[in-house]
């Protein structure tokens, strides 16, 4: 968990990350231009609302005009919107560097721990580099015998090392692929460590954590992902505020179901039992032989059987 590797992928810098479900569906119906330098629409500074507009040189309606009086010239549709990009290293950098943290910890300003929605949201973390790019195939496969869907938030260092699989996933809609860092590091802006692994040490180094993996999930699974969780799980208040100016929400949890995949089954199974609408349950899928298989497999039938039901975090959390 503590590793540090760099994985041996280039990075594409000019990535559009984190696009709000909402502005995308807008974007495609409206055929939207797209950003210079990327396979992604750009994203437009407000919807336009169509629904009146007249085609350029088409007349309003005759019931619509005086009697006697004759048509003036149609009047032109609004210019486009302006596109806005997310911002580059530097400008972040400029942006963020003046800012001192005044919190630390898996629950501070801006991260997400719960939703409002009556469904629970299972997340699973994969955290990569050795001991940790392993894949629970029966965690999996009792999600999928019991059609739970859940968000899968792996780390570069483990798409690199399960490219197949991680395609595979990606494709799968019971589950959805999300952002877990380039290095596994706690997102800090001033090196904080958790666990005794050293945090990202300034805003530069917090934006390479931030959006590298971004760039991986794009080549791996054809898509980037609007959630992060940093590496432990561990944020400051301004990295927090840097992950959603770059239009990812950074989301951690109200239940820890395995803790790091090191409790026995029957301890896992009794963590999961408490989950309810709006929770957030972390376990992960990256220690095969871990107890959190075989606690999941007691504890979903008896949650589902109580009409507990589950969702992934695109269909509970709104976009930034």
């Amino acid at each position: 968990m503590g590793d540090t590797g760099v994985p041996g992928l280039t990075s594409r810098r000019a990535m559009v990350f984190g696009l709000a479900s909402g502005v995308l569906a807008a974007v495609s119906a409206c055929a939207a231009q797209t950003a210079p330098g990327t396979g992604w629409p750009a994203v437009p500074v407000e919807q336009q609302d169509l629904a009146g507009a007249v085609s350029p040189g088409q007349a309003a309606p005759a019931e619509d005009m005086p009697a006697g009086d004759e048509p003036g010239p149609a009047q032109p549709l609004p210019a486009t919107p302006a596109v806005v990009q997310p911002p580059s290293k530097a400008q972040l950098v400029a942006e963020f560097a003046g800012r001192r943290p005044t919190e630390w910890g898996l629950a501070v300003t801006g991260v997400v721990t719960r939703s409002p929605a009556r469904q629970a949201v299972i997340t699973l973390d994969a955290c990569g580099g050795p001991g940790g790019s392993g894949v629970d195939q029966a965690l999996l496969a009792v999600l999928r015998r019991l059609g739970i869907p859940a968000t899968l938030f792996v780390n570069a260092r483990w798409i690199q090392a399960n490219r197949t699989l991680a395609a595979e996933l990606g494709q799968d809609p019971l589950f959805a692929l999300a952002n877990h860092g380039w290095l596994h590091r706690p997102l800090s802006v001033s090196g904080k460590s958790a666990y005794g692994i050293a945090g990202t040490a300034g805003v530069a180094d917090a934006y390479d954590e931030l959006t590298r993996c971004q760039d991986v999930l794009l080549e791996a699974a054809g898509r980037p992902s609007r959630f992060f969780r940093a590496g432990t799980a561990y944020y400051d208040d301004v990295a927090a505020a840097m992950t959603r100016r770059l239009g990812m929400l950074p989301v951690n949890f109200s239940i820890n179901a395995d803790a790091g995949a090191t409790l026995a089954p029957e301890a896992v199974a009794s963590a999961l039992s408490a989950a309810g609408p709006g929770d957030i349950v972390i376990a992960h899928f990256n220690k095969p032989g871990s107890g959190t298989a075989t606690g999941f497999r007691q504890a979903l039938p008896r949650l589902q059987g109580g009409g507990t039901t589950f969702a992934r975090l695109a269909d509970v959390l709104p976009a930034l």
